[in-house]
């Protein structure tokens, strides 16, 4: 058999010759491969609820789902979604025709950008930004045109300029891509916030796409608004969320969207050529953990606060510069106080002189040096792990 001859092209198209292998899978590997604690990726070391286990087993015995199920998702999940938007933010939503269900938010987010865009539209999203987002910007041909979260030592937050934001916006801008609470800065956008968007998208006349999927993960005087619920963009928003986060069941990638019939009609038909249909009897077991009492969402919630304080005083104490986040399941922290100027190269050797592994923000912007020096640690994990987790960098100091 001959082989390729050196003057043969690059298997890897050039829209995706950027990305190569994500951080998260490298720095997972890292840390099997130094049996360190993993503070990297973010997935939880327990498991959801034992109801919700039973649920999908159920379903698994009982043969629903262990066929293809209908390409928009099972009538109960699409139910359950519709009614879990009813009952949290009081949005209407047709199960039939405005929901669609997908395998997890990343799915999601792909055949929608996949839909929607054209080859030279324009994207403004906040960065950093969830890494799967730059990827299907430059499959769908479109630009991505970001939008930089700056740090506020002062209030220990990240902040959206909205000045900015609204600059950002030229004649070939096609929609928003905006994620709250926000990955990995924890922010949470503001009624005031979310109020300036959505007026910009409706004198623009712009499509949203927002990314809701930590939507139950918001801490102290935060609160998650949909921008759904915002005059003029029930009709131009597609909404996004999965039941990973929530329910600590990352593995079954169930993911979901709503949006007006005709938008959601658009991403079925890409969404068909993907996946086409995925996690069969998981969709009748997320049906019912949307139907949960509130005292589950409450209890989840005050769970993950005292977590991320655990997280946060130990990364403190360990000389970290901390973000404080008000959404989510990661901290950004600043690694100046240690005289390090570069997060990549700072986590790639953290296994070596911890043994814990950690994300570097600056993979996760256009402007590598607006990220430099920021370092992401999830909290989603066991307390004597966390706890484990700090006495180790605590190794840093000295």
């Amino acid at each position: 058999m001959t082989g390729m001859t050196s003057t043969a092209r690059p298997f890897l198209n050039r829209r995706l010759a950027e990305f190569g292998t994500t951080i998260f899978a490298e720095m997972s590997a890292l840390a099997a491969s130094t049996g360190s604690i993993n503070l990297g990726q973010g997935f939880p070391d327990t498991d959801g609820p034992e109801e919700i286990r039973e649920a999908a087993v159920r379903a698994l015995r009982d043969g629903r789902g262990n066929q293809y199920p209908p390409g928009p998702g099972v009538p109960e999940l699409r139910t359950a979604i519709a009614g879990h938007q009813a009952r949290r933010y009081g949005l209407t939503v047709d199960p039939d025709t405005e929901v669609l269900v997908t395998a997890g938010a990343t799915e999601a987010i792909a055949a929608t950008l996949l839909a929607l865009l054209e080859p030279g539209d324009e994207v403004v999203a906040l960065e950093p930004y969830y890494d799967s987002y730059a990827a299907c910007i430059a499959m769908a041909g479109a630009t991505r045109v970001p939008v930089t979260l700056r740090p506020d030592p002062e209030r220990s937050r990240f902040r959206l300029d909205l000045d900015e934001l609204s600059a950002a916006v030229t004649d070939r801008t096609r929609l928003l891509l905006i994620n709250t609470p926000h990955n990995p800065t924890g922010t949470v956008l503001t009624r005031a916030e979310l109020t300036a968007i959505a007026e910009l998208a409706v004198e623009r006349n712009l499509l949203v796409v927002t990314d809701e999927v930590y939507e139950h993960l918001v801490f102290d005087d935060a609160e998650h608004i949909p921008l759904a619920t915002l005059p003029g963009m029930r009709e131009r928003t597609v909404t996004i969320s999965s039941a990973g986060k929530t329910f600590s069941f990352t593995g079954w990638k169930v993911g979901w969207l709503t949006a007006p019939p005709e938008l959601v009609a658009a991403v079925r038909s890409a969404k068909q050529f993907l996946t086409y249909v995925s996690s069969g009897p998981f969709q009748y077991a997320i049906a019912e953990a949307l139907r949960l009492p509130d005292s589950y969402f409450d209890t989840f919630r005050a769970d993950l606060l005292r977590k991320r304080d655990l997280l946060a005083d130990g990364l403190r104490a360990a000389g970290f510069e901390v973000y404080l986040p008000r959404g989510t399941y990661f901290i950004t922290t600043d690694i100046t106080p240690f005289g390090e100027k570069d997060a990549h190269t700072f986590c790639r050797t953290l296994p070596e002189r911890t043994g814990v592994v950690a994300i570097p923000n600056s993979v996760f912007y256009d402007d590598r040096e607006a990220g430099r020096t920021q370092v992401r640690f999830a909290f989603c994990k066991k307390d004597e792990v966390l706890t484990e987790a700090a006495d180790r960098l605590r190794r840093l100091n000295g």
